[in-house]
Formats: C-alpha cells, sequence, structure tokens
C-alpha cells in the first residue's frame, strides 16, 4: 500500500486521509483485513501513535491521532464532550431538503437507547435516467453533515430513519440502490467522507482545522452526477484546500 496521506502534523497531533476500506486497527469483526491505518501510520512515522477516535472501515477522511498519551486523552475528552466539530460529505438516495435537523435517540448494542442529534445541509442533487424498480428515474443527492453527538454509525443511521440512505452502506442502506451502482457504474464503496474537523489544540489552546480532500472513488460517483463544478465553487461548497 503506498505511504498514508498525511494531512496536519505537530509535535502532539497526527492526521491522515484515510482511504476508503482502510480499517483504524485490528478487529475480530473484520478478520479479513491485514492492513490497518494505526500500524501503516506507526511504520511511516517510526513512532507510535494513538487513534483518539474512530472511523468506520467504508468511512474515508480526517482520521486524527495523537503522538502521545497525555494528549490523546485531552483529544478523546473533547470529542466525548462534543467539542469537536465535525464535518462529513455523503451521497444520499432521492432529494433531501435544503436543510435539515436529526433528533433521532440511536440503540447501542445492549439495548440502551443514547440521544444523537445530526444536522445536515443539501449541496447539491442530480437526477438520473436510470429506471429503478417503480421509478422511471434515479435522484441522489449530496449532503454536508454535522454529527452533534458521536454515535456508532450515527449517520449511517440517520439518513436511513430518513429514508434518504447513503449509497454505499450495506447494513443501513438500500439494497436496490447498492447492487444498481455496482452493476452499472463498478462502484462498492460507501460514498461517505469526512470532510473536516475542527478544535481547539489540546496543548496550545489554539483552534486547528483540519480538512480532506474526496477520494477518487468519490469524485467519480460526482462525475456521474454530473456534479462538476468550477475548482473554486467545489473548494467554497465543499469545504476543501
Amino acid at each position: 500500500m503506498p505511504l498514508l496521506d498525511i494531512i496536519f502534523r505537530d509535535d502532539d497531533l497526527v492526521a491522515i486521509n484515510k482511504p476508503h476500506g482502510l480499517l483504524v486497527h485490528r478487529s475480530p469483526i473484520a478478520a479479513d483485513a491485514e492492513e490497518f491505518a494505526l500500524q501503516l501510520l506507526r511504520d511511516q512515522l517510526g513512532r507510535h501513535v494513538y487513534p483518539v477516535h474512530r472511523l468506520d472501515r467504508k468511512t474515508a477522511g480526517v482520521l486524527l491521532f495523537a503522538l502521545n498519551k497525555d494528549t490523546e486523552k485531552l483529544m478523546q475528552q473533547q470529542f466525548y464532550e462534543g467539542k469537536v466539530n465535525k464535518k462529513y460529505l455523503a451521497i444520499v438516495r432521492g432529494y433531501t431538503p435544503d436543510a435539515e435537523e436529526i433528533d433521532y435517540p440511536l440503540r447501542k448494542e445492549n439495548g440502551t437507547l443514547q440521544e444523537a442529534f445530526t444536522r445536515y445541509k443539501t449541496l447539491a442533487r442530480a437526477e438520473l435516467d436510470v429506471s429503478l424498480g417503480a421509478h422511471a428515474t434515479s435522484r441522489y443527492s449530496l449532503v454536508e453533515a454535522n454529527p452533534e453527538t458521536g454515535r456508532m454509525h450515527q449517520l449511517r443511521k440517520h439518513f436511513a430513519h430518513i429514508f434518504h440512505p447513503i449509497i454505499g452502506d450495506r447494513t443501513h442502506g438500500c439494497n436496490k440502490q447498492n447492487k444498481l451502482f455496482k452493476e452499472r457504474w463498478e462502484m462498492e464503496t460507501m460514498l461517505l467522507h469526512a470532510s473536516g474537523l475542527s478544535f481547539n489544540h489540546p496543548v496550545t489552546g489554539m483552534p486547528v482545522h483540519i480538512k480532506a480532500a474526496l477520494q477518487n472513488e468519490f469524485l467519480r460517483v460526482m462525475g456521474v452526477m454530473g456534479w462538476r463544478l468550477p475548482e473554486t465553487e467545489l473548494k467554497n461548497q465543499l469545504n476543501l484546500q
């Protein structure tokens, strides 16, 4: 595997733009995996690194690590207290409203309900001349989502709850759409990208803004949708640099 894309680094923190399909660390539920972001980054830097949050295997984008145990604890506390602003981009089924709040509790594995809150806004919409089921065409939206809580699979579950599942989500998504994308466009990636993290540095107290460019798989589907925005407009709308 090529070197990981390091998008931020100082004496205490390092962030990568994680590719789709890469696990953060070893997991018994993904015994087939042989490469992990934690080990790859450790070997690339030649030092220990400590993940301070998680991304699903099929989610790409900003993944933050601490370079020492003290910073790890401080950053994990910020995530726990909701002091980290998280931005995601997703391509979902159907036309979403211009903006919406999703206030829908999610159940943990042990059955306990947890509050979960997501805000999102729609950046673009597309209607493709592709029939599916009873529909003569297929509609999709590009959304920017801000999860204010950090529940497992929160965005995946929330967008499924409002009947706009994320394309490529095999657990909570739409099997018909996933099959269509695989057969017609050879696309099996889950189209969810962690585009940005903003927080106050746990050591210096200074504001930190980390942004991750879209991966090629996501950009290819944007091309299918006809979302070919001018470069400057694309940067502004998607908050990329």
